[in-house]
């Protein structure tokens, strides 16, 4: 049986009247017939009683129809569902960012993504935050959370979600800085002390900037990748570092540090996502793009 020959069934079992019936279904009367007869044969039961002037359903006509419309029921409920499953976002995207980063976004950010597209898997890369618009660039990630640069490059779009100060940290043990050295930093005073810095990125750019409006030359301990790694070894007594605020407030060794009050202070700097401006015409990072704008 096919959902044609049971559509015919249904009509003919509502009308009964076979002129009706075929012009309804746009079909001629003797196709309706041969439907109508091939259903009883591969039941083995008739299912009208018909004559020159009345068209009535047997009892084995009346107990058909029912299962007859559930199955129909059940064919436009199947097709719905696929029909609806085809229009659902599905796939893969891939997001870059900072261990940081997962601790302090992504958990709002995904939760409500996840909801809305339970479809749409995340392959999830962490690494040095320095390194978002790169990849992104390259085409290595889809998406990227990291901190705009100065310059963002042309073929980059950028949509901010927070703002970080950068701060100068110190150990609580031994004190590195003088408070001479804090109110008057200069070459002379700052020539021994040890700094730990990023290899690159915005917070290295704006360290060597400060450094250089003083003229100071600095004695470089350790250049190091991310963050995280900065916040350890000054915990750890090697150095004087420069990191954003949100590495402080989710890192686990922020009682081992001390902030320095140094003036004038590094620029603040806006965290966001990044990803390719001619990719965001694509379904999936649209979708990602868009969820909260």
């Amino acid at each position: 049986m096919d959902s044609q020959a049971l559509r015919l069934f249904l009509s003919l079992a509502d009308n009964l009247h076979f002129g009706k019936t075929s012009r309804e279904q746009h079909v001629s009367p003797s196709a309706l017939s041969r439907s109508i007869k091939q259903l009883e044969d591969e039941l083995g039961a008739p299912l009208f009683l018909r004559d020159n002037r009345s068209v009535r359903l047997t009892r084995e006509g009346q107990q058909f129809r029912q299962y007859a419309q559930d199955v129909m029921n059940g064919w436009q409920a199947i097709r719905q569902t696929f029909k609806q499953d085809q229009q659902v976002l599905h796939g893969e995207l891939s997001l870059y960012c900072s261990v940081t980063a997962s601790y302090s976004f992504l958990y709002d950010i995904l939760s409500s993504f996840r909801q809305n597209y339970p479809r749409i898997e995340m392959k999830l890369h962490t690494g040095d935050p320095a390194k978002a618009v790169e990849r992104v660039q390259q085409e290595l990630e889809d998406l990227a959370i990291g901190a705009r640069p100065d310059s963002l490059p042309a073929d980059v779009a950028f949509q901010p979600i927070a703002r970080s100060e950068l701060r100068f940290i110190g150990p609580q043990s031994p004190q590195l800085l003088s408070e001479e050295q804090l109110r008057q930093p200069s070459a002379e005073s700052w020539k021994d002390v040890p700094l730990i810095l990023s290899e690159e990125g915005l917070a290295r750019t704006r360290t060597d900037r400060w450094l250089k409006s003083h003229n100071i030359k600095p004695r470089i301990y350790a250049q190091v990748s991310g963050n995280e790694a900065i916040v350890s070894m000054v915990s750890l007594g090697f150095g004087i570092g420069v990191v954003p605020q949100i590495v402080l407030d989710n890192s686990p060794l922020t009682a081992r540090i001390r902030l320095y009050d140094i003036q004038p202070p590094l620029t603040a700097y806006d965290i966001g996502l990044f990803a390719l401006h001619r990719r965001l015409k694509d379904p999936l990072i649209a979708a990602f793009w868009n969820r909260q704008t």
